[in-house]
């Protein structure tokens, strides 16, 4: 069998690869969402642990019966504090604990007990863009004993080296737990869903480029995707099923194209041939034996119904829907004609014809192939039965809906089910092509036909024109009280 030719996307493009890099976006934003609160809350761990050093090495002066210490040890516990001055508030008094040397002039002052959450993210993205080395003066209470302020004077620059550095591992990580999560998303997605998808895809380009193998475009076994429960699986079902529904309607229908192209040349010939036996038929009616001119109008009956069928089913084999002319003509004077020219096809089984049409109804399109519809539906109606069929018309919106109704005693059941399909008869010397060519033209106007409603009360028919003159098909119609175009003279199908 042949390979069929799939259109693969670029692997940049592909829906794997966009499921990868949005994933790895929405990680980062979280990252960052996160990134913000963290930092802040370094920032002050950070100012915390200086204020709790500062005071154990304010402590050390305890130890001296003076509260005392050489200058050199006082350098080397503000060195190990990170401060500059260290300064101990008690209540009712204040206690100047490490001083070192004369402590440059301060830039700013921070509250540890005054600071609010939005307040502590700006100054933290304050410090990472901030360049020039400030002397702070810290404020908090010792975590050691609730009732003693620290006040700590120190420089800047370790601080923003610090959060520098926690920004960039932060930075890293979130990198690093950004890809890791993507990669295991983006293998179990493609795992579940992108090659059953490709399967899918596949299996879709496998009937295209073969509707009629009889092969199941799936592989049988664990990886079959139609085992699966999801809507994976789901879909790979109702794909198989549609794909051998129209397998089967494939091979019905190419077997009826063929068919139907002999059909149309062996009527074509044989409308040749009945027109030879018309001739000789007229030649029997001019016999003087009255017997032989007796049955000369029955032998022209069955030579127009012969005719009747092969013009219907040359007709319903041309391809492509039938050419339209278009011109505006009274509704109403077309279904009056219609109706006397169905009464002639039908014979002693003709009824009455109930007319409801409002003469001021003119309507645009293709006189002889409305004229057609309507012959074919008064003349069915007839000859199943009816004694009466009435024709009414009203717009409906954006369409004129033309309603159709007789007596009769119904359709049955296995009529109904193939009513419009060509070649099922329904009785009564039908050909079953007249509903199907009804519908073709109707809908080549850009409207259609249905059966409204059957019983044995009688049967509706309803048909539809479009109101709107720009419509695709060109068909319009529209009320008005003006002169219709000239009519042609119609042609009975």
């Amino acid at each position: 069998m042949r390979r069929p030719v799939l259109d693969y996307v670029k692997p940049g493009r592909s829906l794997s690869a966009r499921l990868l890099v949005l994933t790895i976006l929405f990680v980062m934003l979280s990252e960052v969402l996160i990134f913000a609160p963290s930092v802040a809350r370094y920032r002050i761990t950070w100012l915390e642990e200086r204020v709790a050093s500062a005071h154990l090495a304010a402590l050390a002066l305890e130890a001296t019966p003076d509260n005392m210490v050489s200058p050199e040890l006082e350098r080397q516990l503000l060195r190990h504090a990170g401060a500059l001055m260290v300064s101990l508030r008690k209540p009712g008094r204040r206690v100047l604990a490490l001083a070192g040397d004369m402590p440059p002039p301060v830039d700013a002052e921070i509250d540890l007990r005054e600071t609010g959450f939005m307040g502590a993210i700006m100054d933290s993205f304050a410090v990472l863009a901030r360049t020039e080395d400030r002397v702070l003066r810290v404020l908090g209470q010792s975590p050691k004993e609730a009732d003693t302020l620290v006040e700590v004077a120190l420089r800047e620059a370790p601080l923003q080296h610090a959060i520098r550095d926690f920004a960039w591992r932060i930075l890293l990580l979130s990198i690093l737990i950004a890809t890791i999560t993507a990669a295991l998303v983006y293998l179990a997605l493609a795992w579940l869903m992108v090659r059953p998808v490709r399967r899918l895809t596949d299996a879709i380009a496998s009937f295209r480029a073969n509707p009629e193998a009889a092969v199941s475009p799936f592989a049988a076994g664990a990886r079959d995707p139609r085992r699966r429960e999801d809507e994976i699986g789901l879909a790979a079902r109702e794909l198989a099923r549609m794909q051998e529904e129209l397998r089967g309607a494939l091979w019905q229908k190419t077997r009826l194209a063929a068919l139907g192209t002999a059909v149309a040349k062996i009527s074509h010939d044989l409308r040749g041939i009945l027109a030879t036996a018309v001739l000789v038929s007229d030649r029997i009616s001019a016999s003087a034996d009255p017997a032989v001119r007796q049955s000369a109008p029955r032998l022209l009956d069955a030579i127009d119904r012969a005719v009747r069928l092969c013009t219907a089913t040359l007709d319903y084999a041309r391809e492509g829907p039938p050419p339209l002319v278009l011109d505006r003509f009274g509704l109403r004077p077309l279904l009056a004609e219609a109706a006397e020219a169905a009464a002639a096809g039908a014979g002693p089984r003709a009824g009455s014809f109930t007319n409801k049409v409002d003469e001021a109804l003119i309507v645009a399109a293709d006189r002889e192939q409305l004229f057609r519809v309507f012959v074919n539906l008064v003349r069915n109606a007839w000859e199943a039965g009816a004694r009466d069929v009435a024709v009414a018309a009203a717009p409906a919106g954006e369409m004129l809906e033309i309603t159709l109704a007789d007596d009769g005693p119904g359709l049955p059941e296995r009529v109904r089910a193939n009513l419009f399909r060509p070649f099922t008869a329904s009785g009564h010397g039908s050909t079953g092509l007249g509903l199907a060519i009804a519908r073709d033209l109707m809908r080549a106007h850009g409207g259609d036909i249905e059966l409204a409603a059957t019983g044995a009360s009688g049967t509706r028919f309803r048909l539809s024109l479009p109101l709107n003159p720009g419509a695709a098909t060109g068909a319009a119609l529209s009320l008005a009280t003006g002169p219709a175009a000239p009519q042609r003279p119609p042609a009975v199908a």
